[in-house]
């Protein structure tokens, strides 16, 4: 089962990174201000990470694939890493849909 792993970065922003069973980084946050809006980031990945729809599948300048995962509101709550395959890419969709509903949560 996969986790979200909680952070602070250099600034002084929360982040999350959700990550797959082997410890692959399967979707990172934008930067939050609190921890509580941080947790709020995660509980809507949960919840959207269900509907297939919610995810844009995108091809960056330099040709290879991510993908962003959208709240109700069209609001980015999650970013994938850079694929060179657009069927990796696919595969990383599933995998977040898999492991996001039933995460767990961990602080670094």
């Amino acid at each position: 089962m996969g986790k979200f792993v909680v952070s602070t970065r250099a600034n002084g922003e929360i982040q999350f990174n959700l990550k797959a069973d082997n410890g692959q980084v399967i979707l990172s946050s934008e930067g939050y201000k609190s921890k509580d809006a941080c947790m709020n980031g995660i509980e809507s990945v949960r919840k959207n990470s269900a509907t297939e729809a919610r995810f844009e599948k995108l091809t960056a300048k330099n040709g290879k694939f991510y993908f962003n995962l959208k709240a109700t509101n069209g609001q980015v709550i999650g970013s994938s890493q850079m694929y060179e395959a657009e069927a990796s890419r696919d595969n990383g969709i599933a995998s977040v849909m898999k492991n996001a509903p039933d995460a767990g949560v961990a602080e670094e």
